[in-house]
């Protein structure tokens, strides 16, 4: 009897998914004010739509569109385009992540064909290779356009020590790639905690840190100096009651976990590479801020960081945080980088919280996730400014990047990039990491590399921000096409421009 196939939502409405495939989404403005949720339509963006009140203060510009994508082909425009186009239409996105998360996908053909079309679309717009031989061809291409790259293997969530251990080796072989590269073509290795240590034991060490918070006669004899992990503000709901201590299992694997840590900070302090540490949800964050901070006071390079943490703007208690953090480093002769981003797990966060009765850790518009991420930006360009500490900018959003490059200009803090850089996923607002480029900033492209399977879970997280909050999609779409056509319009179309 032949199996009984349900379809989404999505075929049940052909029609407007092929109008898509035609139009551009409307999305909401950098400075939209309302709900994460809303669908309340807006006029598209144009590029000569500045963010900055005053129109003398033009830090990064957008009007010559030529200048901007200096050394970018035709082709690479084009097919850019396309791939954010099809990236940013809500039907595609459904029907994509419902493909992904079916039974078809254990269908050997079926499974071969998708991966094959995902692969030559999404993966090659979005991720920098299968492995480190095709990462060295994309690190150059970068860097032939005046950009870094962040080296960041696409493994996530290990289950055993053994997918631990070859997780390891490959973090200790890219930070001999970024080695064996130009010192002007590489800014980081990224390491994913959760590749070394299995979530499981994660959760565990969160759940006990946040119980020596709320009662510190708690005796964590595991615990190495770290720096301190939670603000008043910070949700304790994760935890609800005392938990067990580790096992004599859970603190052998937490020992390996340590000393794998050690392996890849010790290589990159050897080979003079910084080592960025992603965050993750915030069930197991605190776990992963407790190997970022106790590696920092290890291991830094004389007034210089060598490991930088990760703080999500996007939640509530995130400046606090970082700046308890940073103020306990600099009181410790300690410097402290940090990656500033805006947050990637909003979806599950609401849900855990809501699901236990608590409200959200997330700020409840995207206004004061903006809010925050530029006043946490700004803390630490004056922190930097007074010649203490690190950041990297992580942002998309145009208004944060034209304020902070505003702002560090004010300063007069150097733009070498040792002490303050700016990043832009791979594949993802390029209008501003050129714009940065040429106003002189150092800025790096974050490159997930991977077997297409293995970084799935990257392409899917992609695609959904893509169509969601980011109203810069659009917004580079309208400044390559506007390119696109005065190439062609030029008449040369077979030159060096293709």
């Amino acid at each position: 009897m032949a199996n009984k196939v349900v379809c989404p939502k999505v075929f049940h409405d052909l029609r407007r998914f092929a109008r898509c495939l035609n139009t551009a989404p409307v999305v909401p403005p950098m400075n939209f004010t309302g709900n994460y949720g809303s669908t309340v339509t807006t006029p598209t963006l144009q590029p000569t739509d500045q963010i900055l009140a005053d129109p003398e203060k033009k830090v990064i510009n957008f009007d010559d569109v030529k200048e901007l994508f200096t050394g970018v082909s035709t082709l690479k425009l084009i097919r850019s385009s396309l791939t954010l186009q099809m990236a940013s239409i809500e039907s595609m996105v459904d029907l994509g992540v419902w493909v992904m998360n079916s039974k078809f996908m254990h269908m050997p053909i079926f499974k071969e064909v998708i991966l094959g079309f995902v692969k030559s679309t999404f993966y090659e717009h979005f991720c920098a290779g299968k492995d480190l031989i095709e990462v060295r061809k994309t690190v150059s291409k970068l860097s032939n356009v005046g950009l870094k790259g962040m080296l960041d293997y696409g493994v996530e969530h290990a289950t055993e020590n053994e997918s631990c251990d070859q997780s390891m080796k490959v973090f200790l072989q890219t930070a001999e790639l970024a080695k064996s590269l130009p010192s002007s073509s590489v800014s980081f290795v990224v390491v994913k905690i959760t590749a070394i240590c299995t979530p499981k034991l994660l959760k565990r060490m969160s759940d006990l840190l946040r119980w020596e918070q709320k009662d510190p006669s708690l005796n964590l004899p595991w615990k190495q100096k770290t720096l301190p992990l939670f603000a008043k503000s910070s949700p304790f709901y994760h935890t609800l009651k005392r938990p067990e201590p580790l096992t004599v299992d859970e603190e052998r694997d937490l020992q390996l976990a340590h000393d794998r840590l050690e392996k890849i900070c010790k290589k990159c302090l050897e080979l003079d590479v910084e080592l960025l540490i992603d965050a993750e949800d915030t069930a197991i964050q605190p776990a992963i801020d407790y190997f970022a901070y106790s590696a920092a006071i290890k291991y830094h390079k004389d007034d210089y960081p060598l490991i930088f943490g990760t703080i999500q703007a996007y939640l509530k208690d995130s400046k606090e945080r970082m700046i308890i953090a940073k103020k306990a480093a600099e009181k410790i002769g300690v410097p402290m980088g940090f990656k500033l981003v805006r947050g990637a797990y909003m979806s599950s966060e609401n849900e855990l919280a809501s699901s236990l009765g608590f409200k959200s850790p997330i700020h409840d518009s995207i206004q004061q996730t903006h809010n925050c991420y530029n006043s946490c930006a700004e803390f630490m360009l004056d922190e930097i400014a007074n010649g203490s500490g690190a950041v990297v900018l992580a942002t998309h959003n145009i208004e944060s990047g034209k304020l902070a490059a505003s702002k560090a200009i004010d300063l007069g803090i150097r733009k070498d990039g040792k002490k303050l850089q700016f990043a832009q996923l791979y594949g993802m607002a390029e209008g501003l990491s050129f714009g940065l480029r040429n106003a002189g900033f150092q800025v790096s492209k974050y490159l997930p590399f991977g077997p297409v399977e293995q970084v799935m879970p990257y392409l899917i997280r992609r695609a959904e921000e893509n169509r969601g909050l980011l109203s810069t999609s659009a917004f580079d779409r309208q400044l390559m096409s506007s390119l696109i056509w005065q190439r062609i319009a030029n008449t040369n179309l077979i030159g060096s421009n293709f």
